[in-house]
C-alpha cells in the first residue's frame, strides 16, 4: 500500500517548520545566554570592559552598580551549581526509575515468523531492536540512549491491521534512527540545570512534541492513513505510560488531535507549551544575570586593606543604592562630603 509522499498540507508544513526553528533557536539561546555570564566572566574576566578610573556612565555610578549587582552575580553562581546538582540527581532518578520499570517487564524478541517481526522487517526495524511485552499499557514506545529499543504490546498484532502495525513500527523506527530518547534526556538535563528558567523546560516539551511529529512524518511517507487509524485504536487503550521518557504523544489530547488531523491531510493547530508569561520571566531574569555579569568586570578601586575606595564617594558609609544616580558634577567643585583619594592600584572586581 503506497500513499502520497507528503500528505501534510503546504501551509501547515510551513507553520510547523517555523515553529521548529523557533523552538531550536529558543533552546540554544536560553542555554547560551543563561550560562555565559558565569562562564564567560571567568574566561575573560581578566579583561576589564571599563578602566577603573571611569566611575560614571551617564548618570549612573558604576561603583554603586557594582556593589548592587555583585551579589546577584554571586547568586547566579549558586543557581548554576545548584542546577547541575539538581539536574544530575533528577536525571539519575529518571534513569533508575526507567531501568526499574523495564526490569519488571517480561519482554522477548519476536520470532521471525510473527506478525510483529514481519512488520518490523518491512519498515527496516531490526528484530534485535524490538521487544514484545504481554499486557503492556503503553502500546509502543522507544527507549534507550546509545542502543535504543522498541517495546511493543503483544496485543497490537491482534488489534491492528498489517498496514497499521507497520505504520506504528515505522514511527518507532524513526525514533530509533534519530536517537530521540538520548536527545530528550540531554535537553531535560539542561532544563534541570537552568531550573530558574521555566521557559526552557516548556521549550523542551515543545521539542518532545515535535519529535513525535517528525516520527509521524517519517512513517507517513508510506503509511499516513494507517498510522492515523492505529493511533485512534492505541489511544483508546493507553490510559497511562509505563515509561515516562520519551512521551508517546497519547497523554496530550491536543497533540493527539494535531497528529491525527495532519495525517489525514487536514489543517491542524501547531500548539506550544510556552506562554508570554514564561518568556517575559526568562527575558527579565537574563537581563539581570547579564547586567550583573558585565558590571562586575569593572575593576573597583580598593585600598591596601581591601576596603572599597572611590575618588568621589565612600560607599562604605551609605547604601550603594543611595548613590546610584550621580552625575559626578561635584568632582569638579570638590564638594562631595564623602570625597576621598587614594593612590592604591585598582583590584579587579569579583
Amino acid at each position: 500500500m503506497v500513499e502520497a509522499a507528503d500528505p501534510i498540507s503546504g501551509p501547515l508544513a510551513a507553520r510547523e517548520q517555523r515553529h521548529r526553528r523557533w523552538v531550536l533557536l529558543g533552546l540554544a539561546s536560553l542555554i547560551l545566554l543563561s550560562i555565559s555570564p558565569v562562564v564567560g566572566h571567568h574566561l575573560i574576566g581578566a579583561v576589564a570592559w571599563l578602566p577603573s578610573d571611569i566611575e560614571h556612565v551617564g548618570i549612573f555610578c558604576i561603583v554603586s552598580l557594582h556593589e548592587l549587582l555583585a551579589p546577584i552575580h554571586d547568586i547566579s553562581h549558586v543557581l548554576l551549581y545548584s542546577g547541575v546538582a539538581y539536574a544530575t540527581f533528577d536525571r539519575a532518578r529518571a534513569a533508575w526509575r526507567q531501568r526499574r520499570m523495564l526490569a519488571l517487564l517480561t519482554s522477548r524478541r519476536p520470532a521471525p515468523n510473527e506478525p510483529i517481526a514481519r512488520a518490523a522487517q518491512s519498515v527496516g526495524l531490526s528484530i534485535q531492536q524490538t521487544r514484545i511485552v504481554v499486557g503492556l499499557p503503553n502500546p509502543a514506545f522507544t527507549t534507550g540512549w546509545f542502543h535504543p529499543r522498541v517495546y511493543v504490546a503483544a496485543e497490537l498484532a491482534d488489534q491492528l491491521t498489517k498496514p497499521e502495525l507497520e505504520a506504528v513500527l515505522a514511527h518507532e523506527h524513526a525514533h530509533v534512527r534519530r536517537r530521540d530518547p538520548l536527545r530528550l534526556f540531554v535537553l531535560r538535563f539542561f532544563a534541570g540545570v537552568l531550573f530558574w528558567l521555566p521557559a526552557l523546560r516548556r521549550l523542551t516539551e515543545d521539542w518532545a512534541d515535535e519529535a513525535e511529529i517528525s516520527a509521524d512524518d517519517a512513517a507517513a511517507r508510506t503509511h499516513a492513513l494507517p498510522l492515523a487509524s492505529a493511533m485512534l485504536v492505541m489511544a483508546s487503550r493507553a490510559s497511562h505510560a509505563v515509561v515516562r521518557e520519551p512521551s508517546v504523544g497519547f497523554q496530550s489530547a491536543d497533540l493527539l488531535e494535531r497528529r491525527i488531523r495532519r495525517l489525514a491531510g487536514e489543517d491542524a493547530v501547531v500548539g506550544t507549551h510556552v506562554s508570554w508569561r514564561t518568556l517575559s520571566g526568562a527575558a527579565a531574569a537574563l537581563v539581570v544575570v547579564w547586567a550583573s555579569g558585565i558590571i562586575v568586570l569593572h575593576p573597583l578601586p580598593r585600598a591596601a586593606d581591601g576596603q572599597l575606595l572611590s575618588s568621589h564617594c565612600d560607599h562604605r558609609s551609605i547604601l550603594a543604592i543611595a548613590h546610584l544616580l550621580c552625575r559626578g558634577d561635584h568632582l569638579e567643585s570638590a564638594r562631595c562630603p564623602h570625597e576621598r583619594h587614594t593612590d592604591s592600584p585598582p583590584i579587579a572586581g569579583a
